[in-house]
């Protein structure tokens, strides 16, 4: 056996004689006999826990405190009149087809053919001018400020006559 191979042998010995030698729990078995004298620990109860009564949200059918505030007097709540009527032999155009509260200005361009809307809704952003349609109510744009687009839209009173519904189409910042 040659002397590095020798060599080898005794210091993979020594090192594994290490491993199991002196049984000397001391240590761990004085641990063990004070935790045996003092018994398990107290543990501490859980906590109780209060219960709250159940809140109910009764505001979901109110108005949003986002939205603008709608007059609600009796004297703006008219009757329809016979000479307000929508016109049914019109040729409807493509974005009386979406609901009105879907749109939201965007901004305003002019040139010298006139002064234009720009909308955004049913899918781009769409230039209209004053006397344009647009939402499923018969809604003409009936003028076009740098701030908003005003509409007036023809809905049924329910009794059988029409009337003349403004709306408006606010300027949406930062768009």
């Amino acid at each position: 056996m040659s002397p590095a191979r020798c060599f080898s042998v005794v210091v993979l010995l020594s090192a594994l004689s290490g491993c199991g030698g002196g049984d000397d729990y001391t240590d761990l078995d004085a641990y063990m006999n004070e935790m045996r004298l003092h018994g398990p620990g107290k543990i501490e109860p859980t906590p109780v826990f209060q219960s709250y009564p159940a809140f109910t949200y009764n505001a979901a059918n109110l108005r949003s405190p986002f939205s603008p505030q709608i007059s609600t007097d009796l004297a703006a709540r008219r009757r329809g009149s016979g000479n307000v009527k929508p016109d049914l032999g019109r040729v409807k155009q493509y974005l009386e087809g979406f609901n009105i509260e879907q749109f939201e200005m965007v901004g305003t361009l002019s040139n010298a053919s006139g002064s234009y809307a720009l909308l955004r809704g049913a899918g781009g952003v769409h230039r209209l001018k004053v006397g344009d349609y647009l939402g499923r109510n018969d809604g003409r744009i009936v003028a076009i400020s740098g701030s908003q687009v005003d509409v007036v839209e023809i809905v049924s009173d329910g009794q059988g006559a029409w009337l003349e519904r403004p709306r408006t189409i606010p300027l949406k910042e930062h768009s």
